[in-house]
């Protein structure tokens, strides 16, 4: 299994007005799931500098969580690096979605 430490690596990676998905994070961490992905996100202690705001899901919206209003703060820190949300709340992720340089993608097996 990856750990946390990996994951928030390939995280700090996605730059300012891009975003990555969290199946995304998940392939280029290798052996581990977008639902791990999703775990090391909320585990992040406050003030760690993980850019979290820039891992979305592979529908291109903001995974809401219940009990928080973190989805809120996802969308004014994503608009304030200029990414754009369509009326439906989705991102373009044609557009807007970080693709890793090929020295950072995994070798095919």
């Amino acid at each position: 299994m990856t750990s946390y430490a990996t994951i928030y690596d390939w995280v700090r990676r996605v730059p300012e007005g891009k975003v990555a998905t969290y199946g995304q994070i998940a392939g280029l961490a290798g052996k581990c799931s977008a639902r791990q992905v999703g775990y090391a996100m909320a585990a992040l202690p406050d003030g760690s500098g993980v850019p979290w705001h820039r891992i979305i899901n592979s529908q291109g919206s903001i995974s809401l969580r219940t009990g928080s209003e973190g989805h809120r703060l996802q969308r004014i820190l994503l608009e304030a690096e200029g990414v754009e949300f369509a009326t439906d709340g989705t991102i373009d992720l044609v557009r807007f979605c970080w693709i890793a340089p090929p020295k950072f993608q995994l070798p095919k097996i």
